[in-house]
């Protein structure tokens, strides 16, 4: 694990690295009248330099992994994605140095493929019918064949997933809300968010509501693990204990949250939209509250997706 005196003399060797976190927490407007005395606030992980939460994860993995030797020249990054990791890998694989392959569904947006193309990075494609989950088998394939050639970042059950969100993102979302919040809403897809937010959360106190959407199987949101058939791959980072309720959310009703966020001024994905659908769910529920949730990417990355469509 990175001390602070090690992150800083990666970041003075590579600086954009420095522009990762940090990002704003903002009220969600277009809901006051209809819930006036619930308050639901947004971390905008948009504004990392790869447009997504998944920059934080991805910087922290590498970065471990460099100051362990695990990551050396000659190795080349890989790991599965749906794509906002794909992204991330890319960029940061090409800021270090290091050559980066990815797995990736062949359904993940046409916006995010070209980005991953244009960082350099090879792709390698699974059949979208088998789901996510054949993604997570291919790659596993890939490191056990050749451990030589590659550096497996392994991102559902490398615990430096965790600690990036611990240790940045929750931290921020403590100071930003001066600890006063009720509800935290996220999802999982490696679980790492999910896991590194709620311990923190709930070490600062107990009381604090974690909420776990839980999206359809099929079409399913991208980015987003359902966990509802047996045969799921569960990721191994994932920590149950924290969390305290499961909310399911249908596709369709992410889209239409999507939409009416747009008139709300914020140009979001469809897992923000998941997100956003169940706290504003939950928060119908409540006399009064604080929730805070994630919008993980821009709408801009599913422009080629049906979700803008009208």
């Amino acid at each position: 694990m990175l001390s602070s005196i090690d992150m800083e003399k990666y970041l003075v060797q590579y600086p954009l690295l420095g522009a990762v976190g940090h990002t704003p927490l903002v009220r969600v407007g277009g809901f006051e009248q209809e819930l006036p005395r619930v308050e639901i606030h947004a971390k905008l992980e948009y504004f990392n330099p790869g447009g997504s939460l998944k920059d934080r994860p991805v910087r922290q993995i590498l970065l471990d992994a460099l100051e362990r030797g695990d990551l050396c020249p000659g190795k080349t990054i890989l790991d599965s994605s749906s794509g906002n990791a794909g992204i991330a890998y890319a960029w940061l694989g090409a800021a270090l140095g290091y050559p980066v392959a990815l797995v990736v569904p062949e359904n993940a947006s046409k916006e995010r493929l070209k980005r991953i193309r244009a960082h350099g990075a090879q792709l390698i494609v699974t059949d979208a019918l088998l789901g996510y989950d054949e993604a997570l088998r291919e790659v596993r394939r890939l490191a056990e064949a050749e451990p030589e050639r590659y550096y497996f970042a392994d991102q559902y059950s490398n615990l430096s997933n965790v600690r990036a969100h611990y240790e940045g993102t929750a931290a921020e979302i403590l100071e930003q809300t001066q600890g006063e919040l009720t509800h935290f809403v996220g999802g999982i897809g490696t679980g790492g968010s999910l896991t590194g937010i709620g311990r923190r959360l709930k070490e600062h106190n107990p009381n604090i509501q974690v909420i776990a959407i839980v999206p359809e199987e099929f079409p399913g949101v991208e980015g987003l693990k359902p966990l509802g058939s047996p045969d799921a791959i569960v990721p191994d980072i994932l920590d149950d204990s924290v969390i305290d309720q499961r909310m399911d959310v249908k596709v369709e009703d992410s889209y239409d949250m999507c939409w009416r966020l747009a008139k709300a001024g914020f140009f979001v994905g469809q897992s923000s939209g998941a997100y956003m659908q169940a706290a504003y769910t939950l928060a119908k529920t409540l006399s009064a509250g604080r929730i805070v949730t994630i919008f993980n990417d821009l709408g801009e990355r599913y422009a080629s997706t049906q979700l803008w469509e009208i």
